[in-house]
């Protein structure tokens, strides 16, 4: 399988980045970026080409590439933020993936939709409803990815920025959450808590191996528990903007 993932290297406005639900800290701006590097790293050295997305620097939050697509199979759904300072930074995606040849589409006005609010496992996609995400986001989503046989799912959101600030999936399908911000653990038949919020946030790398933060060392031994194979990276200086590893990438497969 030819694994692809895109990635956006940091703005040097990173530290203005939207905040919703923390207050504001100092970024270390030099050491996101090495830190950045590191993830990126990271990715290839699992077998992941990495393809990045030409820099946006007068966007701080551009890094987060992960909000501005959907990825479904070939579609690519290129998104319409929530934040309207977020909202151009969708044109470097769509380039780069036409480049790379996917099928486009978009959401279109008045919905809005954060890549960050869509959690994807084997054929059903949940959508958090909430602040970046609006319910005229949400079914244009499922008209577009119906005929591609998946079936979206809106899930209530007021306790964090994006759903999968709150939640992820391991490779089985059991989601995982950080129980403060989650707003219905019902709303998924397979649902365990995790002790510390960064372990909530994992990328699913392969059947067997995931990326996460090196910040919830108590997750990361839940997760070695259950035979996954765990690859940490230091993203503190994200974390600080509300972000984590889910944000800074978009997994592109076939």
């Amino acid at each position: 399988m030819n694994r692809r993932a895109l990635v956006r290297r940091p703005s040097p406005r990173l530290a203005d980045g939207l905040l919703t639900h923390i207050d504001r800290v100092p970024v270390d701006v030099d050491l996101a970026l090495r830190q950045w590097e590191a993830y990126v790293a990271a990715l290839q050295a699992e077998g992941w080409k990495t393809v990045e997305v030409p820099p946006a620097p007068d966007f701080p939050d551009s890094v987060f590439v992960e909000d501005t697509v959907v990825m479904y199979a070939d579609l690519a759904v290129i998104t319409r933020p929530g934040a309207d300072e977020r909202k151009p930074e969708t044109a470097g995606t769509e380039q780069t993936l036409r480049d790379l040849g996917l099928r486009i589409a978009h959401i279109e006005a008045p919905g809005t939709l954060d890549g960050g609010d869509v959690l994807k496992h084997d054929g059903t996609v949940w959508v958090g409803l909430g602040g970046r995400t609006n319910q005229a986001g949400i079914d244009q989503l499922a008209r577009l990815l119906s005929p591609l046989g998946a079936t979206v799912v809106g899930v209530p959101l007021t306790k964090a920025l994006h759903l999968k600030s709150a939640v992820t999936a391991l490779p089985d399908g059991t989601v995982v959450g950080w129980d403060p911000v989650v707003d219905d653990p019902g709303a998924w038949s397979s649902y365990v808590a995790v002790p510390e919020e960064p372990g909530a946030h994992v990328v699913v790398l392969d059947d067997s191996t995931v990326l996460m933060a090196a910040s919830a060392p108590r997750t990361r031994a839940l997760y070695e528990s259950r035979g996954l194979r765990v690859v940490a990276v230091d993203i503190t200086e994200f974390e600080k903007l509300e972000g984590c590893v889910t944000c800074l990438s978009v997994r592109l497969r076939g």
